[in-house]
C-alpha cells in the first residue's frame, strides 16, 4: 500500500499555524473561571477545525496533577455553542472546583474535536490490517449508542489511560456502559455487548489540543509531534534522560526499576504482585542504567557522572559470588536466586566501559574474575550456557552439566551476545593479562563461530522474523577490531541482521500514520515498534561499516538511524506532553516503552539512551 498522499495531507495539517488556537483557549479558560460565555466570531477556525453542524463532537477537558481529569463533549449546530456547552457541564462537575483553571502552569486544557464518524459492526474491527475495520490506538475512537445515550472513548484516551490494544480500550469503555453492571468479568461485558441488538458501534478519529503554559500544543495519537530528526532534540533527550536516572537513584546506587506514570506507581506490569517494601529488581537491567551514565560521560566530560556510576557499579559488585575455574578465581553475578550468563556479561560490559572511560582500576579483580567465570560457561563444542545457577534447576545448585533438552530450555538470545561484548572490551581494552587474553581470544572465538554458524541450525525454531541480537552486533563490532576476528562470517552476521531491520522499519511510502515511518514490525501490519534496544545494534552496524570503509553501508545504516531515532523522540516525557500523568514531576524527562503505553523501566531509557549518545558520538546530524 503507498500511503504517501495521506501522510502528506496530515504532515501539511501539522505544519499549518495553530496561534488562532491560543486565542481561543485563552477565552475558554477565562470562561472556566468567570462563567461568562464564550464568543469565537473574531476568530477563523475554518482551517484548524472541520466543523459538521450537528455531527462533530467537541469535547473540553481538564487536567492537573494529582487530579482525576473530567471531561464534557456534545454536538451542536455552531462551533460557539458546542463549546460552551463543554463550559456549562465542566462548571457542573463535582471535582471542578479542584481545578485551577485560572492558572495556566497548573491546570492544562485539552480540545478534541471528531470526525469520520463510522457505523461499524464491533466483530469485524482488528488491529493486524490496514483496512476500514482497523482499531488503531491513538488514531481512532470508538462510541457505543445504547437508545439515546452514547458512550465514548476517544483517540487521545489512549495515552490517558495507557492503552495500546483494542481490549485495552473496550475495556475502558464498556466501564462506562450498562453491561458494567451485570458482570465484573471483561471477557463476559464483551460477549454481552457483542452479542446484544440494544448497542450500536461506531468508529471515528480526532483531532486533538492541548494547553502548555500560554500556548497551544496540536496533538497526533496523543503526544507532541516531531517530523524530522533534529540533533540538538537527540542531544536533549540523552541529557534529560540521564537527569531522570540520577534524580531517580537510590543510596544504595540501584536505580528506580519502573515506574506507571499514569497511575503513579512503581508495580511492574510483569511482577504485579510484589509488595511494595519487596518490589523486583533487575540486575542485568541495572547494569544498563550504569552503562547509560558513562554514555553521557563519552559524550559531555562532565564529572557530574562519575560518582552515581561508580556507586551503580558498586551494587553490582554486592551481587558477585566467588567460583574455581580452570584460570583460578572467577567472578558471577547472583541475584534473584539465579547466576546468569547475561547477569555477568553485562556486568563485564559495563565495568570495561567504566575502566576504559574513566581510567580507574579499582574493579580490575572483577573484572578479570568475571571474564574467567564467562569462558567457563563455553561447553565442548562452543555454545555459550545460559545459567550457571538456576533455582528450577539442579535444585539451585551450579549446572557444570547441562542436557540438550536443558540447553533449549534455558536459551536466550541476549546472553550470549552481552557475554562476548564484555570479552571484546576486555581483550580489546584492558591493560595487562596478555597470556590469559590469548585463552580468552581462543575460547571467544569458538563461541563466535559456533553462535553464526550452528545457531541458526539447532534454534531455527526460536529466531524470529525482526533479528533481536542487537548485543551480539554490538559484539561483534569489538571482536572484528581484534586481530584474527575480521572475518566475512562474523561481518555478514552484522550486516545480514541490520538489512532485515531496515526491510522491516516503516517507510515514508508504506506507514498508514505519519509517526510509523521509522518504526520496526515483524509482519507488516504490526502497530509499530519504536524499539531501542535493536536500534543500538543499527548503530553498531554503522560504526562497523565506517570502520571497514563501506561508505554505502555506512550512509545506509546512517540514514535508516535517523528515521528511527525521529519515530523514537515520541516516546520521551517532555513537559508538553506529560499532560495526563497523575504526577508529572516524576515522569518528565523519562522514556517510555511504548507510544502509547504509559510504563517507564530503567532498560526503555537504557537503549534509547545508549542508541542516542553513539549517534551523537560520531556527530550524525
Amino acid at each position: 500500500m503507498d500511503f504517501t498522499q495521506q501522510n502528506e495531507k496530515d504532515r501539511q495539517y501539522f505544519t499549518q499555524d495553530f496561534s488562532v488556537l491560543e486565542k481561543l483557549f485563552s477565552k475558554i479558560r477565562n470562561s472556566l473561571f468567570t462563567g461568562e460565555r464564550v464568543k469565537i466570531s473574531d476568530l477563523d477556525l475554518s482551517e484548524i477545525i472541520d466543523f459538521q453542524k450537528n455531527q462533530t463532537l467537541i469535547f473540553i477537558s481538564l487536567f492537573q496533577a494529582g487530579k482525576t481529569f473530567i471531561r464534557y463533549g456534545n454536538s451542536k449546530n455552531n462551533i460557539e455553542d458546542a463549546i460552551n456547552r463543554d463550559i456549562e457541564m465542566l462548571r457542573k462537575k463535582a471535582t471542578f472546583e479542584d481545578f485551577d483553571v485560572q492558572n495556566p502552569d497548573v491546570c492544562r486544557i485539552m480540545l478534541e474535536y471528531t470526525y469520520d464518524m463510522t457505523k461499524t459492526d464491533v466483530n469485524l474491527l482488528q488491529s493486524v490490517k490496514f483496512d476500514e475495520n482497523r482499531f488503531e490506538t491513538g488514531i481512532n475512537g470508538i462510541r457505543i449508542k445504547n437508545g439515546n445515550n452514547s458512550y465514548y472513548y476517544l483517540p487521545t484516551d489512549a495515552v490517558t489511560y495507557s492503552n495500546i490494544t483494542l481490549n485495552d480500550a473496550l475495556k475502558v469503555l464498556l466501564k462506562k456502559t450498562p453491561i458494567a453492571k451485570m458482570t465484573k468479568s471483561f471477557s463476559q461485558r464483551t460477549r454481552i455487548f457483542k452479542n446484544s441488538k440494544e448497542y450500536e458501534c461506531f468508529i471515528f478519529k480526532s483531532r486533538a489540543f492541548v494547553s502548555y503554559k500560554n500556548t497551544v500544543i496540536p496533538l497526533y495519537r496523543g503526544n507532541v509531534r516531531y517530523f524530522e530528526y533534529n540533533q540538538d532534540v537527540l542531544y536533549n533527550q540523552i541529557l534529560k534522560s540521564g537527569d531522570w536516572l540520577i534524580k531517580n537513584m537510590y543510596d544504595d546506587g540501584r536505580f528506580l526499576y519502573y515506574y506507571d506514570c499514569a497511575k503513579d506507581n512503581l508495580i511492574d506490569h510483569e511482577h504485579p504482585n510484589r509488595k511494595e517494601d519487596n518490589l523486583y529488581y533487575n540486575d542485568l537491567r541495572h547494569c544498563g542504567g550504569a552503562i547509560t551514565l558513562i554514555r553521557l560521560y563519552q559524550i559531555t566530560k562532565d564529572k557530574k557522572y562519575f560518582e552515581p556510576v561508580k556507586k551503580a557499579l558498586q551494587w553490582s559488585i554486592s551481587t558477585l559470588k566467588e567460583q574455581q575455574t580452570p584460570w583460578g578465581k572467577g567472578y558471577y553475578a547472583f541475584y534473584n536466586k539465579k547466576a546468569k550468563l547475561g547477569g555477568s556479561g553485562v556486568m563485564l560490559s559495563a565495568l570495561m566501559m567504566y575502566y576504559d572511560t574513566f581510567k580507574d582500576n579499582s574493579f580490575n579483580e572483577f573484572i578479570v574474575g568475571l571474564t574467567k567465570h564467562l569462558i567457563s560457561r563455553v561447553d565442548e563444542k562452543g555454545e555459550f550456557l545460559g545459567y550457571y545457577i538456576h533455582p528450577s534447576y539442579n535444585d539451585g545448585k551450579p549446572l557444570d552439566s547441562i542436557s540438550e533438552e536443558e540447553k533449549k530450555q534455558l536459551f536466550s538470545f541476549y546472553y550470549p551476545g552481552e557475554a562476548l561484548l564484555g570479552l571484546a572490551l576486555f581483550v580489546n581494552n584492558f591493560n595487562g593479562e596478555e597470556e590469559f587474553k590469548k585463552e580468552v581470544k581462543k575460547i571467544s572465538e569458538k563461541a563466535l563461530d559456533w553462535i553464526v554458524e550452528e545457531r541458526p541450525k539447532i534454534y531455527g525454531d526460536l529466531f524470529t522474523a525482526l533479528p533481536s541480537d542487537a548485543w551480539l552486533m554490538q559484539a561483534i563490532e569489538q571482536w572484528v577490531k581484534t586481530d584474527g576476528f575480521k572475518k566475512e562470517n562474523y561481518i555478514n552476521f552484522v550486516f545480514h541482521d541490520a538489512d532485515i531491520m531496515c526491510e522491516k522499519t516503516y517507510q515514508e511510502n508504506n506507514s498508514p500514520y505519519i509517526d510509523y515511518c521509522g518504526g520496526m514490525y515483524y509482519n507488516y501490519g504490526d502497530h509499530y515498534y519504536p524499539d531501542g534496544a535493536r536500534c543500538e545494534g543499527l548503530i553498531a552496524s554503522y560504526y562497523l561499516a565506517k570502520y571497514l570503509g563501506n561508505e554505502e553501508l555506512k550512509e545506509k545504516y546512517k540514514q535508516a538511524c535517523k528515521k528511527c531515532a525521529c519515530c523514537i523522540f515520541h516516546l520521551f516525557n517532555s513537559e508538553e506532553s506529560s499532560y495526563s500523568h497523575k504526577n508529572p514531576s516524576k515522569s518528565i524527562n523519562s522514556i517510555r516503552f511504548k507510544a502509547t503505553r504509559q510504563w517507564v523501566r530503567v532498560d526503555s531509557i537504557q537503549h534509547v539512551s545508549c542508541f542516542f549518545s553513539r549517534m551523537k558520538l560520531d556527530d550524525i546530524k
